[in-house]
């Protein structure tokens, strides 16, 4: 408790901007940095729902995060890629933070193949926050929107808006708004071997920041991963590794004043 509640007094600042807050998922993308926006996952339900539109089998994954070592600002997240006939269905839902405050979305997106090298996707979103003086949870509703293009055999580029409205939450101070937030990157694949991936994301209340991050996989079965981020500068690595349909991603997160975010995800294609 000791340390969560210098984590709180080191954070007031930025939650005093917003109150709730659009959280990524994946252990492979955190591995990169969270530069995913191009990158076609099972946890693209959080990055670029574009992401989806060309799996053809049914897929779930869990991930688990411990963020900088405090059970209070742990996440829990779901991830479900349902195909069918013209285009996929994702079904996506995450809890962050325990007992006393928490902060849920639940979604469902639509994504689909319009050529050979464009794909695109809506997503209709709802997110609630449980404060310990309600009684009960408060919550909202917003999208998000996104396109994967590939101009070029192994080169992807990928844009991506979340809460262009800028919905927001009802609290005692007024309606607090989430900001909107505009991703646009790519990646280039060397082989199979080599993924090297650049992003940059900028917050409609914040300045832009790079991501990126590189993954290196020398067999089939194993890929290792880094990344980097910021200002301020986050540094990141992974490994993944797939037995048959199952496949398991670790990550670690490091912030210099933070201190280290582990994270695990399983995926399981049917």
């Amino acid at each position: 408790m000791k340390k969560f509640l210098l984590m709180v007094s080191f954070l007031i600042p930025y939650l005093n901007a917003f109150s709730i807050e659009n959280h990524p998922a994946g252990a492979r993308s955190r591995a990169l940095s969270d530069a995913f926006v191009s990158i076609s996952d099972v946890w693209s339900t959080f990055h670029n729902q574009s992401g989806i539109a060309g799996w053809e089998h049914f897929t779930a994954g869990f991930y688990y995060e411990s963020r900088y070592m405090v059970d209070e600002l742990s996440l829990a997240a779901g991830s479900l890629i349902i195909p069918i006939n013209r285009g996929n269905f994702g079904i996506s839902f995450y809890q962050f933070g325990k007992e006393v405050y928490k902060e849920n979305k639940y979604a469902l997106a639509y994504a689909i193949k319009l050529s050979a090298k464009f794909t695109a996707a809506i997503q209709l979103d709802y997110f609630t926050q449980r404060l310990p003086e309600n009684d009960r949870s408060k919550g909202f509703a917003t999208f998000e929107t996104g396109i994967i293009y590939q101009p070029v055999k192994m080169f992807f580029l990928g844009a991506h808006i979340f809460n262009p409205v800028k919905s927001g939450i009802e609290t005692l101070q007024g309606t607090e708004k989430m900001p909107a937030i505009f991703r646009f990157g790519g990646h280039y694949k060397f082989e199979e071997m080599v993924i090297v991936a650049v992003e940059v994301q900028k917050n409609s209340d914040a300045k832009a920041i790079i991501k990126s991050g590189i993954e290196f996989s020398p067999g089939k079965k194993l890929a290792l991963r880094l990344g980097v981020s910021g200002k301020p500068l986050n540094y990141t690595a992974g490994i993944g590794y797939t037995i048959g349909k199952l496949t398991t991603d670790i990550s670690f997160g490091y912030h210099g004043n933070l201190g280290i975010t582990p994270a695990v995800s399983i995926q399981f294609v049917m």
